[in-house]
Protein backbone atom coordinates (compact mmCIF):
# COMPACT_ATOMS: atom_id res chain seq x y z
CA UNK A 1 0.00 0.00 0.00
CA UNK A 2 1.49 3.39 -0.94
CA UNK A 3 0.54 6.97 0.17
CA UNK A 4 -1.05 8.96 -2.08
CA UNK A 5 2.09 11.03 -1.55
CA UNK A 6 2.86 15.01 -1.73
CA UNK A 7 3.43 17.06 -4.13
CA UNK A 8 6.15 19.29 -4.54
CA UNK A 9 6.65 22.52 -7.24
CA UNK A 10 9.29 24.46 -7.34
CA UNK A 11 9.12 28.13 -8.76
CA UNK A 12 11.60 30.87 -9.38
CA UNK A 13 9.98 34.02 -8.15
CA UNK A 14 11.91 37.64 -7.39
CA UNK A 15 15.07 35.60 -7.08
CA UNK A 16 13.32 32.97 -4.62
CA UNK A 17 12.83 29.24 -4.93
CA UNK A 18 9.27 29.01 -3.75
CA UNK A 19 8.93 25.62 -3.25
CA UNK A 20 4.73 24.87 -2.97
CA UNK A 21 3.81 21.57 -1.04
CA UNK A 22 0.76 19.98 -1.57
CA UNK A 23 -1.20 16.89 -0.67
CA UNK A 24 -0.23 14.73 2.79
CA UNK A 25 2.88 13.72 4.06
CA UNK A 26 2.65 10.57 6.49
CA UNK A 27 4.25 6.78 6.46
CA UNK A 28 7.03 6.27 3.64
CA UNK A 29 6.21 9.74 2.04
CA UNK A 30 7.97 11.26 5.06
CA UNK A 31 10.97 10.13 3.63
CA UNK A 32 10.35 10.60 0.20
CA UNK A 33 9.00 14.08 1.29
CA UNK A 34 12.73 14.61 3.06
CA UNK A 35 14.64 12.95 -0.09
CA UNK A 36 12.71 15.17 -2.79
CA UNK A 37 13.16 18.96 -0.92
CA UNK A 38 16.76 18.11 -0.33
CA UNK A 39 17.42 17.46 -3.80
CA UNK A 40 15.81 20.24 -5.00
CA UNK A 41 17.60 22.89 -2.80
CA UNK A 42 20.90 21.36 -3.02
CA UNK A 43 23.57 23.64 -4.49
CA UNK A 44 20.61 26.90 -4.13
CA UNK A 45 21.84 29.88 -1.91
CA UNK A 46 18.85 31.48 -3.05
CA UNK A 47 16.50 32.49 -0.48
CA UNK A 48 13.27 29.53 0.39
CA UNK A 49 9.79 30.24 0.61
CA UNK A 50 7.76 27.49 1.63
CA UNK A 51 4.33 27.55 0.18
CA UNK A 52 1.59 25.17 2.01
CA UNK A 53 -1.20 25.92 1.16
CA UNK A 54 -2.19 22.59 -0.32
CA UNK A 55 -0.85 20.58 2.44
CA UNK A 56 -3.32 18.89 4.40
CA UNK A 57 -1.61 16.31 6.85
CA UNK A 58 1.96 16.44 8.12
CA UNK A 59 3.86 13.47 10.40
CA UNK A 60 6.42 14.21 12.36
CA UNK A 61 8.94 13.18 9.58
CA UNK A 62 7.90 16.01 7.44
CA UNK A 63 8.05 18.60 10.65
CA UNK A 64 11.58 17.46 10.85
CA UNK A 65 12.63 17.90 7.25
CA UNK A 66 10.80 21.58 7.54
CA UNK A 67 12.98 21.90 10.29
CA UNK A 68 16.44 20.90 8.74
CA UNK A 69 15.56 23.07 5.91
CA UNK A 70 15.22 26.32 7.86
CA UNK A 71 18.64 25.09 9.53
CA UNK A 72 20.17 24.99 6.07
CA UNK A 73 19.37 28.40 5.32
CA UNK A 74 20.47 29.87 8.40
CA UNK A 75 23.69 27.65 8.26
CA UNK A 76 24.07 29.91 4.75
CA UNK A 77 22.80 32.82 6.00
CA UNK A 78 19.90 32.81 3.66
CA UNK A 79 16.36 33.66 4.23
CA UNK A 80 13.78 31.38 4.67
CA UNK A 81 9.67 31.57 5.78
CA UNK A 82 6.64 29.23 5.28
CA UNK A 83 3.17 30.79 3.88
CA UNK A 84 -0.50 30.19 3.32
CA UNK A 85 -1.19 27.31 5.93
CA UNK A 86 -4.24 25.88 7.00
CA UNK A 87 -6.09 26.37 9.73
CA UNK A 88 -5.13 23.11 11.37
CA UNK A 89 -1.40 23.06 9.46
CA UNK A 90 -0.93 26.82 11.46
CA UNK A 91 -2.01 24.77 14.65
CA UNK A 92 0.75 22.21 14.52
CA UNK A 93 3.26 24.71 13.87
CA UNK A 94 2.13 26.73 17.11
CA UNK A 95 1.97 23.49 18.79
CA UNK A 96 5.50 22.49 17.91
CA UNK A 97 6.73 26.85 18.08
CA UNK A 98 7.61 26.44 14.42
CA UNK A 99 5.92 29.74 14.52
CA UNK A 100 8.72 31.03 16.75
CA UNK A 101 11.57 29.78 15.26
CA UNK A 102 10.98 30.35 11.68
CA UNK A 103 8.74 32.73 9.69
CA UNK A 104 5.23 32.07 9.21
CA UNK A 105 3.16 33.99 6.89
CA UNK A 106 -0.30 34.11 5.79
CA UNK A 107 0.47 35.02 1.74
CA UNK A 108 2.79 33.96 -0.49
CA UNK A 109 3.61 37.51 -1.72
CA UNK A 110 3.89 38.76 2.28
CA UNK A 111 6.42 35.50 2.38
CA UNK A 112 8.43 36.61 -1.24
CA UNK A 113 8.80 40.25 0.39
CA UNK A 114 9.93 38.95 3.60
CA UNK A 115 12.88 37.09 2.34
CA UNK A 116 13.73 39.65 -0.44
Amino acid sequence: MSDAGVKIQVDQLKGVLVISISGEIKGLGGREFHREIFQKIHGQDAPIVLDLEGLTYINSMGLRSILLVAKRQQDNKAKFAVCSLSGPMREIFEITCFDRIMSVLDSRAEAIATVT
